[in-house]
């Protein structure tokens, strides 16, 4: 097993010297990526011999290339209705995001991946899937729907990816999964990515679905964590949306997680009324709106994005300036996850989390359980006075928290 923290300088010098082809390797330095992250260094050359691998990788560590790059290196050609390679994904915007990272590279072999999701029509999808598609990146629910209908059949697929497998587990598809992974190709290679490879939830799939598999860890660290200045402010709910405003009006650019679906569109009217160029995203929206909302974001156009946790999973946005939990997460997995946004590949970023007067201790325990030093304070905290990470109390010993 490999063991790596987050932010580790790998040895590797290149994407060569990990056996990538060199028509790939072209593609990377033309968007500028030169030196592989750990994770890409530790997972791609078990990937490239085909080996199942386990990766334990956080939000914004790499773990996408480190799966398509071997995929697109190694997939056979698929025939109508019968792909090659599968990627399964928990949401839409994961599942986009995936697939636009493969077609470039699958493009250098004449190769071709279509997404596959709910929330859009089906013809699309269908005629996609009747002229030929390689790879597809799916969500669970509609790849059964097609399965059902007769217009895909799985037991060609050689090369499989069950990505955050952990997000899979907490929205309830992982009956799913495992139907589809028994569809497919009894000597797959299976690669299989979780915040968390330990779970209850998770165990089964790595037990029943993979063979002597090599696993790699990378971790959140301390130092990781606290590159992003974190900021913990008590807050009345009464006061909640003028002091999000003031956060967002001195960022760049913000997401702030809210708990409902009904509670970002709230939030975002508020914050428009402030002035701001603000939009929700979540689940309730159509998926042509929310790649509108997307494009919009990553455009500069909208200043915030006001988004629900299971909306925002696949929303890779370089550049984030800030991160408001304007809900408090409940555990220290979500806060990792949200907070992954910002400070990501070395940049700096900041963390805004907003307590209740009752929530007191749950965030003071929430801190202490992800090694923060940090105090939470138990008054009115405004906004334009922050309480910064403190690095000069001694190294707690027990371990951080690692997701």
């Amino acid at each position: 097993m490999t063991s790596l923290a987050l932010g580790e300088v790998t040895p590797v010098a290149s994407f060569s010297d990990l056996g990538v082809p060199q028509a790939l390797v072209q593609v990377l330095h033309r968007r500028g990526i030169t030196e592989p992250l750990p994770v890409q260094a530790a997972i791609i050359p078990d990937a490239l011999e085909g080996r199942d691998v386990s990766g334990m990788a956080p939000t914004g560590s790499g773990k996408t290339l480190a799966f398509a790059l071997p995929m697109a290196a190694m997939v056979s050609r698929g025939t109508p209705k019968r792909p090659r390679g599968l990627v399964l994904a928990p949401t839409r915007e994961l599942a986009s995001q995936i697939a636009g990272e493969l077609v470039p590279f699958l493009a250098t072999r004449n190769l071709r991946a279509h997404a596959i999701f709910g929330g859009v029509a089906f013809t699309p999808q269908r005629r996609a899937l009747q002229r030929g598609v390689d790879v597809i990146v799916a969500c669970p629910g509609r790849l059964e729907d097609l399965m059902r209908m007769g217009e895909v059949v799985l037991s060609d697929v050689d090369i499989v990816v069950v990505d955050e497998a952990d997000r899979m587990a907490d929205m309830g598809f992982l009956p799913a999964v495992r139907r589809i992974l028994d569809a497919t190709s009894a000597r797959r290679q299976t690669m299989l990515f979780s915040a968390t490879l330990d779970d209850a939830s998770v165990r089964p799939l790595v037990r029943n679905y993979q063979r002597q598999p090599v696993r790699h860890e990378v971790v959140s660290t301390v130092e990781e964590v606290s590159r992003a200045t974190h900021r913990f402010h008590n807050i009345a709910a009464a006061e909640r949306a003028a002091a999000c405003a003031e956060v967002v009006k001195g960022e760049t650019s913000t997401i702030v997680f809210v708990r409902t679906k009904h509670g970002a569109d709230r939030l975002a009217r508020q914050l428009g009324n402030s002035g701001l160029a603000v939009a929700a995203i979540h689940g309730g929206h159509s998926q042509p709106q929310r790649d509108r909302t997307l494009a919009a974001f990553r455009a500069g156009k909208v200043r915030a994005l006001v988004a629900t946790d299971v909306a925002a999973r696949g929303v890779h946005v370089d550049d984030v300036s800030c991160v408001v939990h304007y809900d408090l997460p409940p555990d220290p997995k979500d806060y990792l996850h949200r907070s992954g946004r910002t400070a990501r590949a070395g940049a700096a970023g900041s963390v805004v989390s907003f307590v209740s007067p009752d929530q007191t201790k749950a965030a003071a325990a929430l801190a202490r359980a992800l090694d923060l030093d940090i105090d939470v304070p138990r008054g009115s905290s405004p906004v334009s006075s922050p309480v910064p990470l403190r690095r000069d109390r001694p190294k707690r010993r027990r371990a951080p928290y690692t997701s």
